[in-house]
This record gives C-alpha cells, structure tokens and sequence, in this order.
C-alpha cells in the first residue's frame, strides 16, 4: 500500500466475504464495516477475525449503554486491547498488554501448551482494557476494589488499595 487508505464496506458486503476483506495488509491500512442496525453489528462482531484492538465509539449520555453491553463481549473476545471512545494508537506496554491477539493466541511461542501449569498459561484469556468507562469495567478493574482483599498491581506494585487511595 502507498499512502494512508481507508477502506469502506457494508455489513452486508462484509459478510459475503470476511476472510477476504480481513487479509493483512501492511501499512496505514484501516476497514470501515457500516452497519444498519444491532443485528448487523452482531453479525459483523461475530465474523471479526483475531485482532490486536477493537473500539468501541459510543453515546457520551450513556444512552447507549444496552448495545454497547451487547457488543463489547462479543468484540472481548476477538482482540487483545479493548478500548472504548478512543483511537488506538501503538501497543500499550503494561503488565496487563498481550501482544498476540485474542485468546488462545496470546500465549508466548517459547511456552508450551503440554502439561500443568504450562497448558493453563498459554490458554488463559489476557485482557486489556483502554480508556473504558468505570461503568463498563469488570469489577476487579474498576477504581474500586470491589471486596477490600482482591490484590492487584497497580502502579507497580501489587496492593488491595483503591485505585488513587
């Protein structure tokens, strides 16, 4: 590719031809899917091949929140970093970033898959979260400590603190 290109398909067109509207393409590359309705979105989300983000744009009224509980699930599942009303921009590096995609790719290739622990490592679901509302957090996430004794690293250091305590 020469130059930034954005490409821009239907959900429709998408969908009679996933693999081929998601083969790699490196350089200032992006696909722009437009759906119709939720349906479509589903539909898309479901056909989304392994990626190293998704984002979801939404309502800033919250007015929204029943889709974007709908789908961000979904796309969960199917990418590395998750990030809500923001551009992804280069790999997050954080304890919590993975660099492989969705799970189970994202276990390190010098680890094997055989045995205990190593089979639970490399198909464990790492999860990063990007600028996704307090609201939208999984509990263990949030600013709030949900129990008082869940211990979690932040900042560097491992802490049963609230976030900012």
């Amino acid at each position: 590719m020469h130059g930034s290109t954005l490409l821009r398909a239907t959900a429709e067109k998408f969908l009679q031809a996933p693999a081929a509207l998601q083969r790699e393409a490196f350089g200032p590359a992006s696909l722009m899917v437009i759906v119709r309705n939720p349906q479509e979105a589903r539909d898309v989300i479901d056909r989304i091949e392994g990626s190293l983000t998704g984002s979801i744009y939404s309502d800033q009224s919250a007015e929204d929140e029943s889709l974007y509980a709908a789908l961000a699930p979904r796309l969960r599942t199917r990418v590395g970093r998750m990030l809500n009303d923001k551009m992804p921009t280069g790999v997050a590096v954080s304890p919590a970033m993975n660099h492989g995609g969705p799970f189970p790719s994202t276990g390190h290739p010098g680890f094997t898959a055989v045995g205990i622990p190593a089979s639970l490592r490399r198909f464990a679901a790492l999860h990063c979260y990007d600028n996704v509302r307090q609201s939208r957090l999984p509990a263990s996430l949030a600013d709030k400590n949900p129990n008082g004794r869940m211990w979690r690293w932040i900042d560097g250091e491992c802490t049963r603190a609230d976030v900012g305590a």
